[in-house]
């Protein structure tokens, strides 16, 4: 078989959306991770129904699939990242999360993509965990219900340093329809799992993958060739369990230079997965 990549906007945060879109197809991508902000795509401007049937134009103009991301620093509150969250004790704030996810499931629909990918966040300090994770399991079973109303997937993903940091917090959520969103390199910032053996042992429940380099223990987004990842090892995962979606590089710190991360990006990935089908080939002999 063979992999569709795909590039993540918050890699591009100093593009254009349009432009952003054109580098990722002329790079190659089969897709882009959308990951919807204040400048790329607003879910609360006042235009954004329209908006969104004009992005869903571009991307079947340009070929490209689609997963959107929900990883937006300031979109929610321009005082605080990230907030508020599905673990916020402000029940009004958890409630803004669940519309913003909701919106970005419109997107999804719109788009005929194919997940829509978000993380539990941070119960902050004096907040109980116990009540949290019953407010946790509270919203995602309610993303989880508008997604199948609206016949998308919602996908979990483990952050580092949140409530749900590893698969294993994921797993034992035990929510019937939702899927993992797996983030390759946070598996060595947790050391829970190897990336590799995650693929295979939950490929089953994959809802969308993502891949960059990462060092062990240290929670930064890296090009290529700059940590522990080893890129072959998971591509040749990917393809021997036949997961047949994006697998979507997330370089967030790099959009200063995105020019030169989108197409340098989709390369190492190119030579990785050739490197890792001449070592099936070589095993087979």
């Amino acid at each position: 078989m063979s992999l569709r990549f795909a590039f993540n906007t918050n890699g591009a945060a100093h593009h254009r959306l349009d432009d952003a879109l054109t580098l990722i197809a002329e790079a190659g991508y089969a897709g882009v991770a959308l990951t919807l902000d204040i400048h790329h795509l607003d879910p609360f401007d006042p235009a954004f129904a329209l908006n969104t049937r004009n992005v869903a134009a571009r991307l079947r103009t340009l070929g490209l699939g689609c997963v959107v991301e929900t990883g937006a620093r300031f979109l929610l509150n321009p005082r605080a990242k990230h907030e508020p969250t599905l673990v916020s004790a402000d029940p009004d704030g958890r409630a803004l999360r669940i519309e913003f996810l909701t919106r970005a499931m419109r997107v999804v629909a719109e788009t005929s993509g194919e997940a829509m990918s978000f993380w539990s966040g941070v119960p902050k300090v004096g907040v109980d965990r116990v009540q949290a994770r019953g407010w946790l399991l509270d919203g995602v079973a309610e993303i989880v219900r508008r997604a199948e109303s609206m016949g998308v997937v919602a996908a979990l993903e483990p952050e580092p340093g949140m409530l749900v940091e590893t698969i294993a917090d994921w797993s034992g959520m035990q929510v019937p329809g939702l899927k993992l969103a797996l983030d390759t390199g946070h598996c060595l910032v947790t050391g829970d799992y190897n990336p590799a053996t995650a693929v295979v042992d939950f490929a089953e429940s994959l809802g969308t993958v993502t891949i960059e380099d990462m060092r062990r223990g240290e929670h930064v987004h890296l090009p290529f060739g700059e940590g522990d990842m080893d890129v072959p090892s998971v591509l040749g995962a990917l393809e021997a369990t036949g997961f047949p979606g994006l697998i979507c590089v997330e370089l967030s710190r790099d959009s200063h230079r995105a020019d030169l991360m989108i197409p340098s990006a989709i390369s190492a990935l190119r030579l990785a997965f050739a490197s890792s089908s001449l070592s099936d080939q070589g095993a087979d002999k």
